[in-house]
């Protein structure tokens, strides 16, 4: 963005805000309540006009984003302070998400962009949740989500393994946390007994299926040389 470009925003910003300011003060329009978003917006909007110039210039999607993120919240925790509740935090962090993603799909070489998108957007679901939730289905949704998060990296271009090894721990541990939250711990408990139960006595089955299958297979592999030798000696009598 040129000079003279961004002073020409910077003030007319600056005229607004004192326009909106004066109008509070003379108890015309109550709009000091504006001031701050329309700053938090048209900084966010610049950042964003910077973003789209150029590909080089994929960093400024995260401080845009954040900007009017921020804009959002305050604008909405100042005009319904008491049906805001939690979404103001979780719009917030949508809007992080969102930076992040930007910079993944502008320049796709940023492939680490997807962790902090998948992180942001893991915490926004979770301040989201119903505050009568205790901590099990929270867990669940924190731990699924990161799990998301680097199952998705392995799908980029570059075709990463390693993403998988973390994505296999926290999936089974959200499907742990997530089984918990919906069955009752007498269930769970039974559950925990059963499992090693059935995964021994598949495991013995397999061993003895084994050794019996190699033990035929030996033994007939050892009879037929013998058969052999003795239509040999028949034959040289």
């Amino acid at each position: 963005m040129k000079a003279a470009t961004a002073s020409i925003i910077a003030g007319a910003v600056l005229l607004l805000s004192g326009v909106l300011l004066l109008l509070d003060a003379l108890r015309v329009l109550d709009t000091a309540l504006l001031v701050w978003p329309l700053i938090f917006a048209t900084s966010g909007a610049a950042f964003l006009a910077v973003f789209l110039r150029s590909r080089a210039n994929w960093w400024a999607a995260i401080p845009g984003f954040a900007l009017l993120g921020l804009a959002a919240v305050v604008t909405t925790t100042q005009l319904w302070p008491g049906s805001a509740s939690d979404w103001p935090g979780s719009m917030f962090f949508l809007f992080l998400s969102a930076g992040f993603a930007a910079v993944y799909f502008r320049e796709r070489a940023n492939w680490w962009a997807l962790i902090p998108c998948g992180v942001m957007l893991t915490l926004a679901l979770i301040v989201a949740l119903p505050q009568g939730l205790d901590g099990t289905p929270v867990a669940a949704v924190l731990f699924l989500g990161l799990a998301a998060t680097f199952a998705t990296v392995s799908f980029t271009p570059e075709r990463m393994k390693w993403p998988l090894i973390p994505a296999a721990v926290l999936a089974t541990l959200g499907l742990a946390f997530a089984i918990q939250a919906t069955v009752t711990f007498r269930t769970v408990e039974y559950l925990t007994a059963v499992v090693p139960l059935l995964a021994g006595a598949y495991l013995l089955y397999y061993a003895f299926h084994n050794r019996r299958s190699g033990s035929g297979h030996t033994g007939g592999a050892v009879a037929d040389p013998m058969k052999q030798g003795l239509g040999d000696a028949h034959g040289g009598h």
